[in-house]
């Protein structure tokens, strides 16, 4: 009797089911669901119509619920399959995703008295509002000496936890005294499933301060920064965290419910979205460099040991794999600034010679862009659309062209964007080797490196090494359903399950070197602008400022 695991991919605008097949890895079924609110501002629910509000990034709750009882249920319905078969499910999200919630396990904006509050809601990975907070912390953290510092390069990002909370309690102090827990979405999932808490020490490690030594950072730190924090962990947020990939509960009644799937079914410890398509690639050794290509970038490589890597996103032991230390680095902004562009900078001419020749106008830019040599349109830019993430952890630096002239046409533009996202990615290789995290291969997962030839032997040209494309579309949900079928007891760990459930390699690009050369002066460019606006001036934050 053939058993299944399923992995659920909670990604920015919609999730993803999908049902594998434990003998063999393959894909029986996949469905998507796109959420229903979508991404929210400020100015959705409340009518602060402020800048601040109307930049904020927020979700609704109640949207993750629906995806999920959605594609689970219709994943096992299409495939026919008895959900006596279904060994385990798992889940990937994307993080630093956070929710306050109350003692129930309710979030806070379910509660009539918060549904018109923003900061009650979802923060999504994206959201930059708590830039000032992410400096202070990183500013005492300096001060006071604090190691752990070391570990995440030497900066904290607005995007991770303690920012998120310590923006809460300065805007919306209520929000804050109400909550019993801000947990993470994928641990908040997990919870509404078994109705057992437990944080993901992937999504703790990387996005939340905490270590296997040391877990957190200490209340004492905590209380020097504001003592309406000085008990913030082991409060409102929990020291229960378990190890990434191992069995987090099994679903109780209300999760069977919500699933579809049998109760005491086993669930999984969840994984960050880009994190699970390294076992999905069949990656579970050193020196094998992910590149997972959405609308944001996330580069992950593991190590032998256990060493801190300067500007990066953290390092953390057994952070993917047990074992070994992954290292992530990642850009803020890419597949979001092509569809800017996309959307903002195309004349209507482009428009009507797409729709003449029955083709998308990314298509139609692909094709003028790939025409140009390299160097050709003598632009270059800068990916920080959406601040930088590596190496210079600021959510107030912003996306630059520089280069244009009255001659200057679309694809011109176009394609520096595209080349500036493989720049980035070239700045992140740098860190690593200059830094002794040996990279032996590259390989590339996420939508946008298996529909753009163009971009990836760009990315090839740039780096000057070969990229491997994995064949699954759905490598998140691949590599969550891989850790649900260890949780279900089907493999012993999760370097078992890979060897028979990974993808494969669908296609691989080699470097023109002749390009590769020619790249590197656009590449230098890159490196000094960036030194000079993220370093030299202060241009970028008094713009946003204003």
């Amino acid at each position: 009797m053939k058993k299944y695991s399923i992995g659920v991919d909670y990604g920015t605008l919609s999730a993803r089911a999908a049902l594998i097949d434990l003998s063999n890895g393959a894909e029986v079924c996949v469905c998507e669901y796109a959420y229903p609110h979508a991404i929210l501002c400020g100015r959705d629910i409340s009518n602060d119509t402020s800048a601040e509000s109307l930049a904020m990034q927020l979700q609704h709750p109640a949207d993750y619920l629906e995806a999920l009882e959605h594609t689970v249920k219709k994943v096992v319905s299409d495939s026919g399959i008895s959900p006596k078969d279904v060994v385990g499910i798992g889940f990937d999200f994307t993080a630093c995703t956070i929710l306050p919630i109350t003692g129930d396990g309710t979030p806070l904006c379910f509660l009539e008295k918060y549904k018109n509050e923003p900061h009650a809601y979802v923060k999504l990975w994206k959201h930059h509002g708590a830039q000032a907070e992410a400096d202070e912390i990183t500013a005492l953290a300096k001060k006071e000496g604090e190691e752990w510092l070391d570990i995440y390069g030497g900066k904290v990002s607005s995007e991770w936890l303690f920012p998120k909370i310590y923006e809460t309690l300065h805007k919306a102090p209520e929000v804050f005294d109400d909550t019993y827990r801000f947990i993470e979405a994928g641990d908040w999932i997990v919870l509404m499933l078994t109705g057992e808490e437990s944080h993901s020490s992937c999504m703790a490690g990387y996005k939340g301060l905490w270590n296997k030594e040391n877990g957190y950072p200490k209340n004492s730190f905590w209380a020097k920064l504001d003592s309406r924090l000085s008990h913030i962990v082991g409060t409102k947020v929990s020291e229960n965290v378990l190890p990434t990939g191992t069995k987090a509960g099994a679903l109780c009644k209300r999760g069977a419910e919500l699933t579809g799937l049998l109760e005491n079914t086993a669930v999984a410890v969840p994984i960050i979205d880009a994190h699970a398509a390294l076992p999905a690639a069949g990656i579970t050794t050193a020196g094998k460099l992910m590149v997972i290509i959405g609308t944001s970038s996330c580069h992950i490589v593991m190590s032998e040991n256990a060493g801190n890597v300067p500007d990066i996103c953290g390092s953390v032991k057994d952070g993917v794999i047990a074992g070994l230390c992954a290292h992530e680095a990642g850009q803020g902004c890419v597949g979001d600034s092509f569809d800017w562009f996309i959307k903002n900078c195309v004349p209507e001419s482009y428009a009507n010679e797409a729709r003449d020749k029955n083709i998308s106008i990314f298509a139609l830019l692909d094709e003028k862009a790939s025409a140009l040599s390299v160097g050709q349109n003598r632009v270059v830019a800068l990916d920080w659309f959406n601040g930088n993430r590596t190496p210079y952890s600021d959510a107030d630096l912003s996306g630059m062209i520089v280069g244009l002239t009255l001659n200057t046409k679309p694809e011109d533009i176009y394609r520096a964007i595209l080349e500036s996202t493989a720049f980035g990615t070239k700045s992140i290789v740098d860190i690593y080797e200059k830094n002794g995290v040996c990279i032996d291969e590259v390989y590339a997962a996420g939508g946008i490196s298996r529909k753009n030839a163009f971009l990836m032997q760009m990315y090839a040209d740039v780096l000057g090494k070969r990229i491997k494309v994995t064949s699954s579309s759905q490598a998140a949900a691949k590599g969550s359903a891989i850790f649900a079928s260890v949780a279900g007891g089907y493999f012993e760990n999760a370097n078992d399950a890979a060897k028979v459930l990974a993808d494969s390699v669908e296609k691989t690009y080699e470097p023109n070197l002749e390009n590769t050369e020619k790249y590197q002066k656009l590449y230098d460019s890159y490196k000094e602008l960036s030194e000079y606006f993220a370093k030299s001036t202060s241009v970028m934050k008094n713009l946003r400022k204003i």
